[in-house]
């Protein structure tokens, strides 16, 4: 689905300075969002959460992927096949642990989410995001319109 017209606007998130983050932030969170940790495998709160909504970067709230793009790839976190729109995330080479791999990290608030694969499903583009729970905060679909994501409903 085209969602062209429902361009996230940039402005409307902050990136909050890292002593503002070590408060509002659990110790998994942070670790995850600011220091490119990962959590545990089947550990995350939404590794095999399915409901409707949308899934926001934790530190600014800014929208990243959408349930409807979520599938189960038996990794152990939350897989999408794509980002609610392509400029919300972005892309880093990165060599960590013996592998060479894509790092996920938002747009707004610079956190590290987690990384790319091209093992996802074929007839959902072939990619497969691997994103930590840790990472992010969902939004029920009920929830959207009074927590400012309205605009985004369409996508359901």
């Amino acid at each position: 689905m085209d969602i062209e017209h429902n361009k996230i606007n940039v402005d409307n998130y902050k990136k909050k300075d890292i002593e503002e983050l070590r408060k509002l932030l659990s110790p998994i969170e942070y670790s995850v969002t600011m220091e490119d940790g990962t959590e545990s495998p089947y550990t995350g709160k939404y590794w095999d959460s399915f409901e409707e909504g949308i899934y926001v970067d934790i530190t600014t709230g800014e929208p990243l992927f959408s349930s409807k793009d979520k599938f189960k790839s038996n990794c152990g976190w939350p897989s999408f096949a794509k980002p609610i729109e392509k400029e919300v995330t972005q892309y880093y080479k990165d060599t960590s642990h013996l592998m060479e791999r894509i790092e996920v990290r938002s747009r707004v608030g610079d956190s590290h989410l987690g990384h790319v694969f091209p093992d996802g499903p074929e007839e959902l583009g072939g990619l497969r995001y691997c994103i930590n729970s840790a990472a992010l905060k969902f939004i029920k679909k009920e929830d959207m319109e009074k927590e400012g994501y309205g605009y985004l409903l369409n996508i359901f």
